[in-house]
């Protein structure tokens, strides 16, 4: 048996390695930034370790791998140095397609949590990856992170552990679909403001960086709040998957802004239907996105995608998409209603469970599909 030879990402082609998800200027150590990031590579010999470094303070970065497109594990890092091996003792001549992922979303509200790709080390060879034939970026809240993906009904904590990429409508889509994907998610985020009516925790604030959503001395030392290149990687579809959380913020209670000195609070009517001076403000900020989506992106089908914890905001986002198709003549933006979660397919901390993620997977890719023209 041939001993294991270590290759640092900066030396394996670009042919022979496919890197998933947004990159900054650092390629080496390799930098998984989002939930989805990961690699992949096609190659023989027995074995097949990898290098990471990991750090974290509260919200420990969980990771997972494929072999031969099969799920084959995932598992939490603490903080420090990891050579993790994904396949030990197999055929050495046979090819072997390995897919290694980060889990966890960025977490906003842990500055020192990041995942590196130091060194790869195999026994073989490395291959040439297949291509794929699209691109989708995939835009969301805690959905789109996979929160409750993982976990049962009754498990409630908010932790890393119930996150994920590899049970999640947006990989499974992808798949589907034969396309490289970039996943810019964040629990608790909304279009023009958060949950808890914190207007500081909206999507469209940081998409135009590397990471936004990642700061802290270690992260922007690799680039994370730097603009992103949006020339890099040009989808073909922007899935949108926003509203949530915007939809919850009118039944919580008011939000001090310790930065301006503000209160803030999405108002009821006493019917209990939406202030339509707030719901305006998602309007306009839905309006806004969509404006700085094809600013950068100018040939992508922008799908805003809503549904799978509710659908009250179907009017306003609809109201949103038209207000903004007749400002810019831009009718390459539609709006697709996801299905909803029920008590069947619920997972833990009350998200959609796996079988809610698969049941938007199948709908999401058949209309795409029909949308596209990628009738194959």
């Amino acid at each position: 048996m041939e001993s294991i030879k270590y290759f640092e990402v900066s030396e394996i082609p670009e042919k022979n390695i496919h890197i998933f998800g947004r990159m900054g200027r650092q390629k080496q150590p390799l930098p998984l930034l989002f939930n989805g990031s990961g690699i992949e590579v096609v190659v023989t010999g027995t074995d097949l370790w990898i290098e990471l470094e990991t750090d974290s303070d509260f919200h420990e970065p969980w990771v997972a791998y494929e072999v031969n497109g099969a799920f084959m594990g995932r598992q939490m890092l603490l903080p420090g140095e990891h050579n993790i091996c994904l396949f030990r003792n197999m055929e050495p001549s046979t090819p072997k397609r390995i897919r290694f992922i980060r889990e966890l979303q960025a977490m906003s509200e842990d500055d020192r949590s990041k995942v590196l790709i130091k060194r790869i080390g195999i026994n073989g060879e490395f291959k040439e990856v297949p291509e794929y034939k699209r691109k989708i970026e995939f835009i969301g809240d805690s959905i789109t992170s996979g929160e409750g993906s993982y976990g049962a009904m009754a498990d409630v904590d908010w932790i890393a552990m119930y996150m994920s990429a590899s049970v999640n409508y947006a990989t499974f889509t992808a798949k589907n679909l034969n396309a490289d994907y970039h996943l810019i998610s964040q629990g608790g985020w909304g279009v023009y403001c958060g949950w808890d009516n914190d207007v500081r925790h909206n999507l469209p604030s940081v998409y135009e960086k590397v990471c936004g959503l990642s700061s802290g001395p270690s992260n922007e030392a690799i680039g994370t709040q730097e603009p992103y290149d949006f020339d890099s990687w040009q989808p073909d579809v922007i899935v949108v998957n926003l509203g949530t959380n915007d939809a919850t913020s009118f039944n919580q209670p008011p939000f001090y802004n310790p930065e301006d000195g503000k209160t803030y609070k999405m108002r009821l009517n006493e019917d209990g239907s939406y202030n339509r001076e707030d719901e305006l403000k998602i309007e306009d900020a839905i309006v806004s996105f969509l404006t700085v989506l094809r600013k950068h992106n100018k040939k992508a089908h922008i799908a805003w995608c809503y549904g799978m914890l509710g659908s009250d905001l179907n009017l306003t986002i609809t109201e949103a998409i038209n207000k903004y198709r007749d400002s810019s003549k831009d009718n390459n933006v539609s709006f697709f209603q996801l299905p909803n979660t029920t008590m069947e397919t619920v997972g833990s901390h009350m998200h959609p469970g796996f079988k809610s993620h698969e049941n938007a997977s199948k709908e999401l890719t058949d209309y795409l599909r029909n949308k596209m023209g990628w009738l194959e």
